[in-house]
């Protein structure tokens, strides 16, 4: 992918450029928003890796051109840890969020979750994902898990196919509302009963998820990264 890093850190994009390059992306960084702006207007882009605390500007703001101009995923990598900051950036309209100081591990993962979300919407419909021990097959409605079949109700399913189509990815509770109700304007505790629903069905321990977690005052993930099947 065509990658741009926005971060006024140099020793982020000293880290992070030659690790993407070594796996085949192409990298352009800025340091500002006004070099951030320059980029996405004269660049086709893929992902754009958003830092929110630029010298210059807010990054929430430039959340919407970048979605608009560029018309790429974003993910934003930041040290604001306020739950109201994640829900703004997610609102805007980023497609991830990862705390800083982060893992470089983990970021890769999240990198990876968008290649495989852009290759299904560029390329033909991806109707089956599986890991070594889930299977879910989004046409026959089918979940398996550990082999073992798992009936779930039509909202159940529409909730967890979300979070399988955005796997290790934060889902926000606005979108889970959309997809299970058709609106965001949901009573919350409706969505909360739904998930430990799943959870009673899909975790060993539904006290203690290592599946679905929660992201507290910003939605779910879906712990395990699922690969997508022809």
């Amino acid at each position: 992918m065509n990658i741009l890093i926005i971060d006024d850190e140099p020793s982020i994009i000293e880290t992070l450029r030659p690790v993407l390059a070594s796996i085949g992306h192409e990298v352009i960084a800025a340091n500002d928003g006004a070099q951030a702006l320059r980029a996405i207007e004269s660049a086709a882009l893929d992902l754009v890796l958003l830092d929110l605390g630029l010298p210059d500007t807010d990054g929430c703001d430039l959340i919407a051109p970048i979605k608009m101009t560029a018309k790429s995923s974003l993910i934003v990598i930041s040290a604001r840890h306020l739950e109201k900051d994640k829900v703004r950036a997610l609102d805007l309209g980023a497609d991830d969020y990862v705390d800083k100081p982060f893992g470089l591990g983990e970021l890769l993962a999240r990198i990876r979750g968008i290649e495989r979300r852009r290759a299904e919407i560029t390329g033909s419909q991806v109707k089956r994902y599986a890991s070594d021990e889930l299977v879910v097959d989004l046409a026959t409605r089918e979940v398996i898990l550990m082999d073992e079949p798992i009936h779930l109700s039509p909202k159940e399913f529409a909730l967890f196919e979300l979070l399988v189509r955005n796997s290790g990815q934060v889902v926000t509770q606005r979108q889970m509302m959309i997809a299970g109700w058709a609106s965001p304007i949901v009573d919350g505790q409706y969505l909360r009963s739904y998930m430990a629903m799943l959870r009673e069905k899909l975790e060993a321990d539904p006290s203690d998820p290592e599946l679905i977690l929660t992201e507290p005052g910003v939605g779910y993930r879906l712990a395990r990264v699922l690969e997508p099947e022809a």
